[in-house]
């Protein structure tokens, strides 16, 4: 199923017009010896939605904690369209928060659920039932509000606190991992619902998740974090293609190491040596800046390596693994590093285990990292 537009396009148009601006600077918290946000510096546009992505204990969660008031800065600063609401309470912020295990309430009904913010705030019992129809309406769950939350599948218990988040007409949304719970289908086809509704409303969001797919297939930017801090912001095409460091390569798709040699160059720029040919390198690491000659892994994506048949070639076929209209070819080189290749069908269908074949790489610079241990 897909939503539904908005039952009030001017609300909408109102709704995208309100889009804040959310600032995070220079933001630290420690828990004990655990320090969880080390100085981040984030900002969120009007209407954008972007995702927080990194590993278990990287800070993101953290940070989404403190932007709705759950948690406070042991320094920093939040800013809601210029405002400092570092010290405001979390009820005093206008951000609507869903969280990962929907927290709705058992004994409630899909539109008293919806309705329960509004109920707090005083709004008459026909107004705020008529609002959390709406936005249930919204959310595809029109039919459903007089259904208890034991009686809705996980997917619907989303949408319903989808709904309820959004009951109070939230600048900002936040989202918590709201997805991780479901099963593979359901949360493929909610987040192309929340980041369709999303769009209509044109709320700025903030959404966390460790999955890079739902990352890099629902924001408009996504913020990669590790060990409290950002180590890049960019439009998913560009993380992808073109990660500022070896982590954020590693982290965001499938990347192969080989070994090189890296070779500097003031006057052309440094090049590296691997496979056999000498490659530009892009943006060189400092970490291996100046050190002539030195022993460095290029960072490869699957498809960008080139694998052909050759019985005088040094590398052997370990396995492949049919992904649809691709298959994964795994090749161990004559030191036995691995590496992966993503190739069309037809072309890897004489490449069975145990195969003699030569690797390449096209002439495009690569991305170079210190020798792994």
């Amino acid at each position: 199923m897909s939503l539904t537009a908005p039952a009030h396009p001017a609300e909408a148009a109102s709704a995208q017009s309100a889009a804040a601006t959310v600032e995070l600077r220079a933001l630290r918290r420690s828990f004990g010896a655990t320090t969880a946000l080390d100085g981040l510096d984030l900002t969120v546009r009007p209407g954008e939605l972007l995702a927080l992505l990194g590993p278990s204990g990287c800070g993101k969660t953290t940070a989404l904690r403190m932007l709705a008031g759950f948690e406070h800065p042991d320094s920093g600063e939040i800013l809601i369209d210029g405002k400092d609401v570092t010290a405001v309470p979390a009820h005093r912020r206008d951000a609507g928060m869903v969280f990962q295990s929907y927290s709705l309430f058992p004994h409630l009904d899909a539109i008293d659920n919806v309705a329960f913010g509004l109920r707090m705030r005083k709004v008459r019992t026909a107004e705020r039932r008529a609002r959390a129809a709406e936005l249930l309406d919204l959310v595809g769950l029109g039919d459903k509000g007089e259904r208890f939350p034991h009686q809705l599948s996980g997917g619907q218990q989303q949408r319903v606190a989808l709904a309820r988040a959004l009951a109070l007409r939230p600048r900002v949304l936040l989202l918590d991992e709201p997805l991780s719970a479901l099963d593979a289908k359901v949360r493929l086809t909610l987040r192309e619902e929340i980041r369709r509704l999303q769009q209509e409303l044109g709320i700025t969001t903030l959404f966390i998740t460790h999955d890079q797919e739902e990352a890099l297939s629902m924001a408009d930017r996504v913020a990669v974090m590790r060990a409290g801090r950002l180590e890049q912001v960019a439009t998913p095409a560009e993380l992808y293609a073109r990660p500022a460091t070896a982590f954020v390569a590693e982290f965001v798709g499938t990347m192969s190491r080989i070994p090189g040699r890296l070779h500097p160059a003031a006057a052309t720029g440094a090049t590296v040596e691997v496979l056999g040919r000498r490659l530009p390198v892009d943006g060189t690491p400092p970490e291996t800046a100046g050190a002539a000659d030195a022993e460095v892994d290029v960072l490869v994506r699957p498809e960008a390596v080139q694998v052909e048949a050759d019985d005088a070639g040094t590398a052997r076929v370990l396995g492949t693994s049919f992904l649809g209209a691709t298959v994964r070819v795994t090749v161990a080189l004559a030191d036995g590093t691995r590496v992966k290749a993503d190739l069309p069908a037809h072309e890897a269908s004489a490449l069975n285990a145990g195969a003699a074949v030569r690797l390449s790489l096209p002439d495009r610079p690569v991305l170079v990292a210190p020798r792994a241990a």
